[in-house]
């Protein structure tokens, strides 16, 4: 469904991560998402970090940063942003959707 066809609250729902969430504690790739929370529930490092725009964090670079593959995350963090997919190195995660 086209955003336009939601309410002003639901369209404002979307970006907070209530279109649903995936978890992930494999080394696979997860593509094709619209992710805008990461948050860590073990110490997580990504071999990839795809940003939807330089405005966000990524492992290719984004807003001046990169994150690298020793970069690690403690469990708890929560990362946010806008990302299209990533491939864990290490740990588990909730990938909140919008």
């Amino acid at each position: 469904m086209a955003i336009n066809k939601y309410s002003v609250v639901e369209s404002g729902n979307l970006g907070l991560g209530q279109a649903g969430c995936l978890y992930e504690d494999t080394t696979g790739a997860v593509t094709g998402k619209n992710i805008v929370a990461i948050q860590c529930l073990a110490e997580v490092k990504f071999t990839t970090l795809t940003p939807e725009s330089s405005s966000y964090i990524g492992t290719a670079g984004g807003n001046g940063q990169a994150v690298a593959a020793a970069d690690a995350f403690p469990s708890g963090t929560i990362i946010m942003g806008r990302w299209t997919g990533f491939t864990l190195a290490a740990g588990a995660v909730i990938a909140y959707l919008g």
